[in-house]
């Protein structure tokens, strides 16, 4: 996580910002007000929706792969997990096969969120919007989208995971609290990082541009934030009753039998509600959201008497795509030879040894 070291300062600096942990009244009403406009422009832009519900096939295939480790790991090794309070070789090797779902996840997610942007900026200036046509523009941006959303995947997904009830959490409250602050003051300020990149700019450079463009912008961004999680919030709580419900009726832990040997059927059924919730939020929510938020990049632009200068189509980052392809064959190498390579006998190491 070096690259996040070196943006670790969008955040800082966002949560140097006085009050910036208080959630802005007006939020949900404010995210409201875009649908109209966002949902008009993605009916006539029909790539858009194209584009959310390839980002929906993605991250249900990334949780698929993720979740194929867990049916690796023996009963024994979930049983010695409840009752030890120490970890295993396990927690690692599950550690690093989830940093590289995500990362895998991350490189279409971010081409693809990268392509929404590009055809608001491409209606915008009255050109022809068309999938050909951003996939040319947003290509060429494969490494710094690809880097982008791997780190900002990476901090979701270990915050959801902080979220979670677990034994033996020892964080305080105020804890809790801080950890909560610093997630939104980062996710504030990566506000404009993606619509950076689309126009052309590095990694570093959109992560200095963001900064400028929420400080200047604070108000509007922050309520837009607040009311896109606020609704993600709200379909992710009717997941989990949803899973719940499902779980009560499949009745997947038969009576008498312990749960650690339905682990991964668990896991694999929870993907039922889990990505009904994140089709609503990829086909629904979030396209308002990445469509405003380059809205409100434009805007912020015209006022400094700047404008989002698209840069000319050149040759597709395909080195970017190389790597992504060589992490793709690295863990199909770990999935398909995951006895001759050890993987098992290392899952197979009970907690607390």
């Amino acid at each position: 996580m070096g690259t996040f070291n070196q943006i670790a300062f969008v955040r800082d600096e966002i949560a140097k910002i006085p009050g910036i942990s208080s959630t802005p009244a007006g939020g949900v009403g404010s995210f409201l007000g875009r649908v109209g406009q966002a949902g008009m422009l993605a009916l006539r832009e029909k790539e858009i929706l194209v584009f959310a519900l390839l980002q929906w096939l993605v991250i249900a295939l990334a949780y698929l792969l993720w979740v194929q480790m867990l049916d690796w790991i023996p009963e024994e090794v979930w049983r010695s997990a409840a009752e030890s309070d120490k970890g295993s070789v396990a927690d690692l090797v599950l550690l690093a096969w989830s940093f590289f779902c995500v990362g895998v996840a991350a490189y279409p997610l971010g081409i693809l969120s990268g392509c929404m942007g590009a055809a608001h900026f491409l209606h915008r200036q009255g050109r022809e919007s068309t999938v050909a046509d951003c996939m040319q523009l947003v290509l060429p941006q494969s490494w710094p989208l690809w880097a982008f959303h791997w780190i900002d995947g990476w901090i979701t997904v270990n915050q959801i995971l902080k979220r979670l009830p677990r034994k033996n959490d020892r964080r305080s409250a105020a804890q809790k609290a801080a950890s909560e602050a610093l997630y939104y003051a980062w996710k504030l300020g990566i506000s404009g990082i993606l619509p950076s990149i689309v126009s052309g700019n590095g990694l570093l450079t959109s992560g200095r541009q963001s900064v400028v463009f929420v400080k200047d912008n604070l108000g509007e961004v922050a309520r837009l934030r607040a009311g896109y999680s606020a609704l993600c919030w709200i379909v992710g709580i009717a997941a989990y009753a949803g899973a719940i419900l499902m779980f009560m009726r499949l009745d997947l832990v038969p009576r008498g039998e312990a749960v650690y040997q339905h682990v991964y059927t668990i896991y694999f059924w929870a993907a039922v509600p889990l990505l009904l919730a994140t089709g609503v939020v990829l086909m629904l929510l979030r396209p308002v959201y990445v469509l405003a938020l380059c809205d409100l990049y434009s805007d912020h632009l015209q006022r400094r008497g700047e404008t989002v200068t698209l840069p000319e189509p050149v040759p597709a980052g395909v080195g970017a795509f190389f790597v992504f392809s060589a992490l793709c064959f690295l863990l199909a190498v770990v999935f398909l030879f995951r006895h001759e390579l050890g993987v098992m006998d290392l899952l197979a190491v009970p907690y607390g040894r």
